[in-house]
């Protein structure tokens, strides 16, 4: 069965000029063009469409999602990316939903909201974006990324606290020449091994093959180094000490 623009415009929601520009741009074809003119769009090119919609729905650019379909030989798979996409965008407007409601909830009874869930839920696109490169780096160099649709700012907010902390204190200690064997940096290797170790299987050997990688890996290496020269080599050595005692 055939449909025409007017037809597929109305069963989709998208207006007749996007539908002549989506054909512009090659990203949605009709299935014939009559004698005439008129263009008749069949079963596939909705199920088509229904993907670029599903695209828009995540924001993606037009040109990303004509990528992405034209790279995608199977449409299962597809739908279950953007299920898994669109899952993770349900639940981040979720948490905001839910502190606006608190916080529509506190204005009403002129109660102030604490400090701790006033930005709930609200900061997840910045993890995102900070990731972003991170990625890049990743999947150039080792083809793995980070699952940034699994993240959780609440989460990783006090991780991100910890560890500034614990390399403040590092990069401090390494610029006052404090060794690198002295019971104050051991200590606080002690402190964030501890702290990794409450949602993660790491040890002190393994926290020490981290750093030798964080070493020679050039992406982490500079960032290490861009806060203190000599620190990657210096966390790294502190964590080899920390591991033999």
């Amino acid at each position: 069965m055939s449909y025409t623009v007017h037809e597929v415009a109305e069963l989709s929601g998208v207006t007749i000029k996007t539908l002549y520009h989506y054909q512009k741009i090659e990203l949605l074809m009709p299935e014939r063009v009559a004698e005439n003119g008129y263009r008749y769009y069949g079963h596939k090119e909705l199920k088509r469409l229904q993907q670029i919609l599903f695209y828009r729905e995540l924001d993606f650019s037009l040109e990303n999602i004509k990528n992405a379909l034209d790279n995608e030989s199977d449409r299962l798979n597809c739908l279950y990316e953007q299920y898994s996409l669109l899952k993770a965008r349900e639940q981040r407007l979720a948490n905001i939903l839910r502190t606006l409601e608190e916080t529509i909830q506190h204005e009403k009874k002129g109660v102030p909201m604490s400090k701790e869930k006033l930005f709930n839920g609200l900061n997840q696109k910045e993890w995102e974006e900070t990731i972003a490169y991170q990625n890049e780096h990743l999947q150039k160099e080792y083809g793995y990324e980070i699952d940034t649709s699994e993240i959780d700012a609440e989460v990783m907010n006090p991780k991100a606290s910890e560890a500034v902390e614990f390399m403040s204190f590092m990069a401090a200690s390494l610029k006052n020449g404090v060794s690198a064997n002295d019971k104050s940096v051991l200590d606080a290797m002690e402190k964030h091994i501890k702290f990794m170790q409450q949602d993660m299987n790491i040890d002190a050997m393994g926290f020490a093959a981290q750093t030798r990688f964080l070493m020679t890996d050039d992406f982490h290496k500079e960032m290490m180094e861009g806060q203190q020269t000599g620190l990657s080599y210096y966390i790294c050595f502190a964590a080899e000490s920390y591991a033999a005692k």
